[in-house]
């Protein structure tokens, strides 16, 4: 499950509250749900005061209605105050990822474990733009947690399958279609929507064969995308159109 993207006011909270109760009313039913972030409806642009009323939304229904274990992703719309330029906020120990660190309880922005014979790892992949973004965030993952990465993976038994998480997807080809990208002649794919570091990603899955698996949210669609051995799954959004679909 992905984007809840979750708020206060209207259908929001209902919404969401119906979505967990689908997914655990399934014939089969799960054992764990994995949130590959945007939990809230926005943080990069509001107050405190109305992040934490957010996060206050979320975590009283998914205390009320969800009774399987939840592991969390960060998510761009979770990172509080990357797009206002207040300098008091700047230096406010909540500021970016910490606020959704301590209200999803995650050991820490990226993270790992094992369960049900395949090993998973939790990517933070929202970082602070480049010199030529539009946005306030792009897709990738910084040097020091691609190393803890690739120690993980070295790690894992090759025969054990290794399920990759990450709210941005690495690989997409939806996203070629998110707007006129080609309008300039060439295909222009914001970095803001996919991971701009997936041919270093590439590179490594092509050298552990075990990576079978890349699970991701963002688009609001969904696609599976069979590369080179890998499967990377988008998936759509709990929230459809931002709460304002059918």
């Amino acid at each position: 499950m992905t984007d809840f993207l979750v708020q206060p006011e209207g259908i929001a909270p209902d919404g969401m509250a119906r979505a967990l109760r689908h997914a655990q009313a399934q014939p089969d039913p799960p054992d764990l749900i994995l949130n590959t972030g945007d939990s809230i409806m926005d943080s990069l642009e509001a107050d405190k005061a109305r992040t934490v009323a957010q996060w206050e939304t979320f975590t009283d229904i998914l205390e009320a209605e969800c009774k399987l274990p939840v592991v969390h992703a960060i998510g761009n719309h979770d990172v509080w105050g990357w797009g206002r330029s207040d300098a008091q906020i700047q230096v406010d120990p909540s500021y970016g990822k910490s606020m959704a660190v301590e209200k999803l309880s995650l050991p820490d922005r990226h993270y790992s474990f094992d369960r049900a014979g395949w090993h998973f790892v939790v990517l933070d992949s929202t970082h602070p733009p480049n010199e030529v973004s539009a946005h306030p965030y792009i897709g990738k993952v910084d040097d020091e947690q691609f190393q803890r990465l690739a120690g993980d993976v070295e790690a894992v038994d090759g025969g054990t399958p290794i399920c990759i998480v990450s709210h941005i997807p690495i690989l997409a080809a939806c996203e070629y279609f998110d707007g006129p990208n080609e309008e300039s002649g060439n295909w222009a794919v914001p970095a803001a929507w996919m991971h701009n570091d997936a041919r270093r990603f590439r590179q490594f899955f092509l050298e552990h064969r075990n990576i079978r698996l890349c699970l991701s949210g963002h688009t609001h669609q969904h696609e599976p995308l069979d590369c080179l051995g890998v499967r990377y799954l988008t998936n759509g959004a709990v929230c459809g159109n931002w709460w304002n679909g059918p």
